[in-house]
């Protein structure tokens, strides 16, 4: 993984004055140029960078939610860099599929849409932890997904269905972000 490519990408990231996202941006940015092994799961102090994609559905109203079996909330799908990533949207990218089946459009480098620093709860030889989360906008193809071994659920969901599933701020600001730039 390309740390400077990462670097880029955050700073460039449009955050529209989004205050969270813009702490979440300094967070991260410190983070990539301060700590040894940025994109490695195993580095805990102060985290580690993953990445989630906000899948838009094909009637472009929607967005693909996974039931998290661990964290037991409705989240977007995404996780842990691995060493064959060469971007850290292909992170994003595998992710979704992994996580869901979904079926995307190619995108040579899909829009970073949300940036967000957000803790994990310990688990075994596992402390608590940082994901400094950067989230890139894919659109699928059709609607058709499964759910795995990761995930209780996979949903499509609108935004008058956002209260209903508790889907966190940064993920409805990323939302708004996606309908305002197209």
């Amino acid at each position: 993984m390309n740390r400077g490519a990462v670097q880029a990408a955050v700073a460039a990231a449009p955050l529209d004055g989004d205050g969270e996202a813009l702490k979440s941006r300094e967070l991260i940015l410190l983070m990539l140029a301060l700590t040894p092994e940025p994109f490695s799961r195993d580095q805990f102090t102060p985290g580690h960078i993953t990445a989630t994609g906000l899948v838009v559905a094909p009637d472009g109203k929607r967005l693909l939610l996974v039931h998290h079996r661990r964290l037991d909330r409705w989240l977007l799908p995404g996780g842990h860099v691995e060493p064959e990533d060469g971007a850290i949207w292909e992170t994003a990218r595998r992710e979704v599929v992994e996580e869901t089946g979904a079926q995307l459009a190619p995108d040579a480098a899909p829009r970073l849409v949300s940036l967000d620093v957000h803790g994990i709860p310990a688990r075994g030889a596992e402390p608590y932890h940082l994901h400094h989360d950067l989230a890139f906008e894919f659109h699928a193809v059709e609607e058709r997904f499964h759910v795995s071994s990761e995930s209780r659920a996979v949903a499509w969901c609108g935004p008058e269905e956002f209260d209903r599933y508790a889907v966190p701020i940064n993920v409805r600001r990323a939302w708004e972000r996606t309908r305002y730039q197209k």
